[in-house]
C-alpha cells in the first residue's frame, strides 16, 4: 500500500468513526464504498467488521445502562431469521430490484428524520418483524441491513443517548454473527487483515472519543437530523449497488 493510500485510508476511518461516536451506527456506511475505491472489498469488509465491532464494545459498554434491551430482544430473533434467508433462500434472486426498492424506502424516512416529520406516538412494536427481517437478509447478502434496524429504532427510541447505546448493542450482536461466519469462511485468517486492525485501532478509538465529545453537545433534533443525512447517503449508496450489480 502506497503512502498516499495509508493517508487516504486513515482519512476515511477518522471521518467514520467520528460519525460513528456521535450516532451509534454509520462508520461501514461511510468507510466500506469508500475504501473499496482503493483496496479489495476481501480486504475491506472483515477490516470495517472488526472495527466496527470494537467499536460497538466501546460505545455500548461505557452506556451499557442506557442500552434499551427489550427492543433489541424483539429484533434478535426475526435478524437470525433474516440472515438464514439471506444466505440460503434468497441468495439467487436478482439483487438489484430488492436494492432499488430498499434504497426508496430508505430514502422517504431519510426525509423524514431530515424535516423532523415524526408522530407523538412511538411506531408499533409489530414493526420490528420487517425491520429485522429486511436487515438480517439484506445484511448477509449485501452487508448494508443496518438501515432499516435504524429507521425502526429512531421511530421508537427518543432519547438521542439511548438510541445511540441501543444501536451499538444491537449492532454488537449482530457483529458477534458475522465474525463467526467470516471465521468458517476464512475470511478473517489472514494476517494482512490483522495487522491493519491494529494499526487502525488507536485512530479509531480517538475518533470515537471525539465524536461522544460532539454527541453531548447536540439537541435532539440535531441527532434526528444527522440520522437522516446518513440513511440519505445509505439510499444513494443502495442504489448505486443495485446498478453495479
Amino acid at each position: 500500500m502506497s503512502f498516499e493510500h495509508m493517508a487516504a485510508m486513515a482519512a476515511i476511518l477518522l471521518a467514520a468513526y467520528f460519525i460513528r461516536g456521535i450516532t451509534g451506527f454509520g462508520s461501514g456506511l461511510i468507510s466500506v464504498p469508500l475504501l473499496a475505491l482503493f483496496l479489495p472489498l476481501k480486504f475491506v469488509v472483515p477490516l470495517v467488521l472488526l472495527l466496527d465491532f470494537t467499536a460497538s464494545i466501546v460505545i455500548g459498554g461505557l452506556h451499557f445502562k442506557r442500552v434499551k434491551w427489550d427492543e433489541i430482544g424483539v429484533l434478535i430473533p426475526f435478524g437470525v431469521v433474516g440472515v438464514v434467508l439471506g444466505t440460503s433462500l434468497l441468495i439467487n434472486l436478482p439483487p438489484g430490484p430488492m436494492l432499488i426498492a430498499l434504497a426508496g424506502f430508505v430514502f422517504i424516512f431519510a426525509l423524514r428524520s431530515l424535516f423532523n416529520i415524526h408522530g407523538e406516538k412511538p411506531v408499533s412494536r409489530g414493526w420490528a418483524v420487517p425491520a429485522a427481517l429486511t436487515g438480517g437478509t439484506v445484511g448477509a447478502l449485501f452487508g448494508t441491513g443496518g438501515p432499516p434496524y435504524v429507521i425502526y429504532l429512531s421511530h421508537r427510541i427518543r432519547d438521542k443517548s439511548d438510541l445511540r447505546a441501543t444501536f451499538s448493542a444491537l449492532f454488537f450482536t449482530e457483529g458477534l454473527t458475522r465474525i463467526v461466519s467470516f471465521l468458517v469462511a476464512g475470511l478473517l485468517m489472514t494476517a494482512k487483515v490483522w495487522i491493519a486492525y491494529f494499526v487502525a485501532l488507536p485512530l479509531v478509538l480517538g475518533a470515537l472519543y471525539l465524536g461522544g465529545r460532539a454527541h453531548v453537545g447536540l439537541s435532539q433534533a440535531q441527532m434526528t437530523r444527522l440520522v437522516g443525512i446518513l440513511l440519505l447517503v445509505s439510499s444513494v449508496s443502495l442504489l448505486f449497488k443495485a446498478i453495479s450489480v
